[in-house]
């Protein structure tokens, strides 16, 4: 699936609903809670995502899944809990807003209230097959690094 850049989307105050989970909300959003002090953005992408792609500064690591094979992280809820401490939500992110639906899920499940990243660090890819083009925290303009 395939998403159009929404300037409307851009700076959206309101989180949006979802099931299973707190909501859905922006990149920038998700930035200005971080920045307010209202939430921790735990990044759910694996280490190789980070290492090789990029990096949310300020961003903690809890991996839903691991590479190679992309195998459940055993002890995701352990590191959850303790990247969470202290703050009352928690924004996740991943490549395309995708699997952090299901950290989110698992997050509000635990007693967290979680919010998925719309279009995640990289967004959807675009009729050439490529992402950050179409929407993500890089193509947002949103602070990041290698």
């Amino acid at each position: 699936m395939t998403t159009t850049h929404n300037p409307s989307q851009d700076s959206s105050d309101q989180p949006t609903p979802a099931e299973g989970y707190a909501g859905n909300v922006t990149p920038p959003l998700a930035r200005r809670w971080m920045l307010e002090g209202k939430a921790i953005l735990v990044d759910v992408r694996t280490d190789a995502e980070r290492e090789w792609v990029g990096r949310v500064p300020g961003a903690i690591s809890v991996a839903w899944k691991q590479w190679p094979g992309m195998a459940m992280n055993p002890d995701f809820d352990a590191q959850l809990k303790a990247a969470v401490q202290g703050y009352s939500k928690v924004v996740l992110l991943c490549r395309s807003g995708v699997r952090s639906v299901a950290a989110a899920r698992r997050a509000s499940e635990l007693g967290i209230e979680a919010y998925n990243i719309l279009e995640g660090f990289e967004g959807d890819v675009d009729v050439n097959g490529q992402r950050n083009r179409l929407g993500g925290w890089r193509f947002r303009g949103l602070p990041w690094n290698q």
